[in-house]
């Protein structure tokens, strides 16, 4: 399976298919409360820890970011070589034990963990929750929202931050968030693009097939891009959780002059057709964009679903892109 574009986010894929700044935390972080913690997640459920979780369990990407960016180093992550390969914007900063596939992580080796508390996503089957429930406390957020993006992801992070003691931590993230934002909103307007129509894709090849995928304004990413002052140029409509569509090279004609940027990563050979397959395709090359010089391929290693590190190595990337 793809690591990004036909497994992340999982939910997101399978409906499409039939998704540098970043703040270290501190080490003198805020005092920690050691009181008895109850909280509702994102299921609904009642989720009552003796105290904030130490010993944590992620079993989607994006939590695990939002737990190292709070300065709580995950004893498990599904698919630890994955993560490190599409979310270096925020390094794991210790050696947590792989705990299988972000759709299915070994319960045994969960349990073997003795985690104070899992962390899973809405993305991972109900059964499999259930199953890790019986393991330890488990809290579920959303895995994304495209009608509030970059609210959801936010929420989320204050929702870990609740379970694990880390509200103040997490308070600071938002600000320092909210800061590269108007930061790079300001960059970009010195550059005469406020306004500017953005259009964000990744793309992948199978079977010599070239697909692209389109980041609506119900993406991570498309909330981002609206905050730093920039209009989306997709027309399609994505779907309800990641804002995510579908398209193919053809798409791409009603697009116009835009600015084209996207993800890819160096370790897998087929998630870069605009930097290779297409460069002798007749349709790419025509198009405005392709001939003006506004394609822009961003570095690696920043998770386009991820957390507030991931955003802000995002925003730094995309100014550095289109005003140099």
């Amino acid at each position: 399976m793809r690591r990004l574009l036909r497994t992340a986010p999982l939910a997101a894929a399978a409906l499409l298919l039939a998704a540098c700044g970043t703040t270290e935390p501190a080490a003198d972080d805020a005092k920690e409360s050691t009181e008895a913690i109850t909280l509702t997640d994102a299921s609904g459920a009642e989720v009552e820890l003796d105290g904030p979780a130490k010993k944590v369990v992620g079993t989607e990407w994006n939590v695990v970011e939002h737990l190292v960016s709070l300065g709580v180093d995950p004893v498990g992550v599904a698919d630890v070589k994955g993560y490190q390969a599409w979310d270096s914007a925020v390094s794991l900063k210790n050696e947590p034990k792989d705990i299988g596939t972000r759709g299915e992580p070994s319960m045994d080796t969960i349990a073997s963990l003795k985690p104070d508390l899992i962390v899973a996503t809405s993305d991972l089957q109900p059964a499999a929750v259930e199953q890790l429930r019986k393991v330890a406390p488990v809290v579920t957020v959303k895995s994304a929202d495209a009608a509030d993006p970059v609210g959801q992801m936010l929420k989320n992070l204050d929702l870990i931050a609740e379970a694990t003691g880390t509200t103040e931590r997490a308070a600071t993230l938002k600000k320092d968030f909210d800061a590269k934002l108007a930061e790079g909103k300001k960059a970009l307007a010195d550059a005469g693009l406020n306004g500017a129509e953005i259009a964000f894709a990744d793309g992948y090849v199978t079977s010599n097939q070239v697909s692209v995928r389109p980041y609506t304004s119900g993406s991570l990413v498309g909330g981002v891009n609206e905050r730093l002052g920039l209009k989306n140029a997709w027309k399609l409509k994505g779907d309800e959780a990641y804002g995510l569509a579908a398209t193919d090279v053809e798409g791409l004609t009603g697009l116009g002059k835009v600015q084209f940027v996207y993800v890819a990563n160096k370790g897998d050979a087929s998630s870069d057709p605009f930097g290779k397959e297409l460069a002798g395709n007749s349709v790419w090359k025509s198009l405005p964009f392709v001939k003006s010089g506004d394609v822009h391929r961003l570095s690696d290693g920043i998770w386009m679903f991820g957390g507030t590190g991931s955003m802000e190595a995002y925003t730094d990337a995309l100014v550095a892109s289109l005003t140099k």
